[in-house]
């Protein structure tokens, strides 16, 4: 009698083990107006550099591939913001100027930081016409990496994919425009 419990307890324990209907997953394109949002690219796998962005693979906000920040080359501009966040919320406009006379002269990559709202993270891309593309970092991988205590922090990748970082909020679009000659070389 004690076997025939033991078996059935056990068989219903792996029952819910099993394999269960699927259901389309809640990623961050589920985010009601995700699709507004630039898509991530996908991107050429490289190698990573010595000094360079690590081997982490961050999801997009809005549609597109996970990105491996590995992979990436300059000349880049890399923002981590949260909509949380209000010296993200004072730079975003020279962040936005940034994107529109930079076409074609280098690339802008959010990184929404630390956001326990993504529809919120969203909004506020849409919002202040961030028209680049966004990753997640909700578990924080970055922190470690670019010595984040808080956002914002902006990070300059150069054609080699070695990197600086600025951290805390641009005070004028002066400002912005010149760490991206001095660390880019690259003249707007």
């Amino acid at each position: 009698m004690r076997r025939a419990l033991a078996a059935a307890v056990l068989l219903t324990v792996l029952a819910g083990c099993g394999p269960t209907p699927s259901t389309p997953e809640a990623g961050p394109t589920a985010v009601p107006g995700a699709d507004k949002l630039v898509a991530c690219p996908p991107t050429q796998s490289r190698p990573p550099v010595s000094n360079g962005l690590p081997d982490i693979t961050l999801p997009c906000l809005g549609g597109g591939p996970d990105i491996r920040l590995a992979d990436l080359r300059g000349p880049l501009v890399i923002n981590v913001w949260a909509q949380w966040c209000p010296p993200c919320r004072d730079e975003a406009p020279y962040l936005a100027a940034l994107q529109k006379k930079a076409a074609g002269k280098l690339q802008i990559l959010g990184i929404d930081y630390d956001d326990p709202r993504a529809e919120l993270a969203v909004k506020f891309a849409v919002d202040h016409e961030l028209d680049y593309p966004h990753l997640v970092d909700s578990e924080k991988h970055l922190r470690k990496t670019f010595g984040i205590v808080g956002p914002p922090v902006t990070v300059f990748v150069d054609k080699d994919g070695k990197f600086t970082v600025h951290k805390g909020a641009f005070t004028s679009q002066a400002q912005l425009d010149q760490l991206v000659k001095d660390k880019l070389g690259v003249s707007l």
